[in-house]
């Protein structure tokens, strides 16, 4: 019987240090120790032993039992340890910053555009406000004295949510909206997108932007307005630019006039790109604001007078960069975009 214990010690230790699963390692301890285990089962039959033999084989079976015991108890943590390291490796999250080259964007030129206009009228003194796209008829028609029968009215113009409610057709609205909320004196500008019907082709979109310029104080006169604007052209396009304003039709305005910049190629010398005239084309309308615009917006038309300006910036972007298709500002392709 000794060396049947002593077999069964041997092939049970043997199978534990093998062993790298918890459910085959449990069918090790039963095979060996459980109720009908070998060991159990050798042990059973020490009724057969005589008196001196049973001391010498139960202590020796015990021993047995217990070095079995503790080995299944060492392979049972060992078998954890490395399941627990296999599945923290398995799940684990890799949390630090990759390393592969990134291609870092920069200002859209339209974006670049209105940020060097806001830049340049800050440093002449004015604030830059903004405004809702979606506005009231109230604000972008009524309060600007454009009369009911304006085309601008008209559904095939103009984008209409409600009977009340439109997508802006201009910048103008804000400063309908500062002339209500703020008491004068006030210089403002405020750049967005705006929104009439037209055909897309290279110079003409549903969608555009504009920049909004609005002074009001005692004694503004159209010599201000003028020199504001000679001011502005020179500070973005060059000091040797000119301006030339000619007479022209805003209801909001009132005298009004569109202005011209010399030519950029030719600086007004005349060339075959301004066709020898020396003039570039039409760049912003301005005038006086209109005594019923002021009287509109709750300001005293007899005490405080005022100008507006209006221009395109999509047209003053093209101009600056040399673009000949106002949907290459839209399409956002990067092989268009990564010039700039």
């Amino acid at each position: 019987m000794k060396e049947q214990l002593k077999s069964i010690r041997e092939e049970a230790l043997n199978s534990v240090k093998s062993m790298d699963n918890l459910d085959k390692l449990e069918n090790i301890r039963i095979k060996y120790l459980g109720k009908k285990g070998e060991l159990t089962l050798l042990l059973r039959e020490m009724g057969k032993l005589s008196k001196e033999e049973r001391p010498v084989i139960g202590q020796l079976a015990n021993e047995i039992r217990g070095e079995i015991d503790e080995e299944l108890s060492l392979a049972k943590e060992r078998i954890k340890e490395e399941l627990k390291a296999e599945r923290i490796e398995r799940e684990k999250i890799d949390i630090s910053i990759s390393k592969r080259k990134r291609n870092l964007g920069h200002r859209h030129p339209l974006v670049a555009t209105i940020e060097e206009l806001e830049d340049l009228f800050i440093s002449m003194g004015f604030s830059v406000i903004e405004g809702p796209e979606i506005e009231t008829v109230e604000n972008n028609f009524d309060a600007l004295n454009s009369p009911e029968n304006h085309p601008s009215r008209d559904l095939t113009d103009t984008f209409y949510i409600t009977e009340d409610i439109l997508l802006r057709t201009h910048t103008s609205p804000v400063q309908i909206r500062a002339m209500k909320e703020m008491e004068p004196p006030l210089r403002i500008v405020s750049a967005g997108r705006t929104f009439r019907f037209d055909d897309v082709d290279d110079t003409h979109s549903p969608m555009f932007h504009q920049l909004e310029g609005l002074v009001v104080d005692e004694n503004i006169t159209m010599a201000n307005l003028m020199h504001t604007i000679d001011i502005f052209i020179k500070e973005l396009f060059g000091k040797d630019m000119k301006t030339r304003f000619r007479p022209h039709y805003f209801p909001f305005t009132e005298p009004s006039a569109e202005v011209d910049v010399s030519c950029f190629d030719c600086k007004g010398k005349g060339c075959s790109v301004c066709n020898g005239t020396g003039w570039s084309m039409e760049l912003l309308g301005c005038g006086m604001v209109h005594p019923k615009v002021l009287a509109n917006c709750g300001i005293d038309p007899d005490k405080y007078s005022g100008f507006a300006f209006g221009m395109g910036i999509d047209r003053i972007t093209m101009v600056k960069y040399g673009i000949d298709d106002i949907r290459l500002l839209f399409e956002n392709d990067n092989r268009f975009l990564e010039q700039f």
